[in-house]
């Protein structure tokens, strides 16, 4: 497992996408945190990169390098190996790389520039998303064994928890709006990561107010202790489901 989880870090990070990815991201937000008098504007500015970019990078990546590797893949399962072993060791090396780029790319400079409270919610956020957005491009993977197909629905998945998610709630908001949904709308947070991620930070900056009173609901329940605790697990089972799926549909897929 070890030998699989090396190669693929050292396959990946060997990558010009990869490369190019860490590097765009390290200009970004060298240029966003130190052209900024505010840092707190400078990381609602690196907010928008992590929230969109990031996910996006990673879903399209995993999906693009799991369809590529379809042969190596095939070689793995005819060696003695078990295949839980061998799907787990992709998306270790996956996790690792990327997370790796976005530590280099993202973290350093927030740790030079903002280093705070703030900034290591950022910085857990991001990986998070990284880390989750890869769980999910593997199992559409899984569920497309056309090429064109599964990156088509992989971008189809970003674009439902990036865009069409919060357009979805709103619509229900506006249809809804003579009855008091406000708490419900902090158990809708939990279907969506990068929402989730969202408030997490924007509240972390002190910033709730701009929310209005749905705000001051989010603030009560995220904002304390047990609200942290309990996000930060959402966000982790948001890895865990989608990889023991997967892992189960690996096992019963037909090669």
């Amino acid at each position: 497992m070890n030998k699989i989880i090396k190669y693929v870090i050292t396959d990946i990070l060997r990558n010009r996408i990869v490369l190019a990815y860490m590097l765009c991201l390290l200009v970004l937000s060298f240029s966003v945190l130190s052209l900024e008098d505010n840092i707190t504007k400078g990381l609602l500015s690196l907010l928008n990169i992590i929230l969109i970019i990031v996910p996006l990078i990673s879903i399209i990546f995993s999906a693009i390098y799991i369809y590529n590797s379809a042969e190596f893949i095939e070689l793995l399962l005819s060696q003695p190996l078990k295949r839980k072993t061998i799907w787990l060791s992709l998306f270790i090396g996956l996790a690792a790389s990327l997370s790796i780029a976005f530590l280099i790319g993202t973290a350093l400079p927030i740790l030079i520039y903002a280093f705070s409270a703030t900034g290591i919610i950022m910085i857990i956020v991001g990986l998070l998303l990284t880390i989750i957005f890869i769980a999910i491009a593997m199992l559409a993977t899984l569920f497309a064994r056309d090429k064109a197909k599964g990156i088509g629905v992989s971008i189809l998945l970003w674009l439902y928890f990036s865009l069409l998610f919060d357009g979805l709630v709103l619509f229900l908001l506006f249809q809804f709006s003579d009855y008091p949904l406000e708490k419900v709308m902090v158990g809708l947070t939990a279907l969506n990561p990068i929402d989730l991620g969202r408030i997490l930070i924007l509240l972390k900056m002190d910033v709730s107010a701009l929310m209005g009173y749905t705000g001051a609901v989010f603030k009560d329940f995220f904002g304390t202790n047990m609200g942290l605790s309990t996000s930060f697990l959402v966000m982790f089972l948001w890895i865990v489901i989608p990889v023991w799926v997967a892992v189960k549909k690996f096992d019963n897929k037909d090669l």
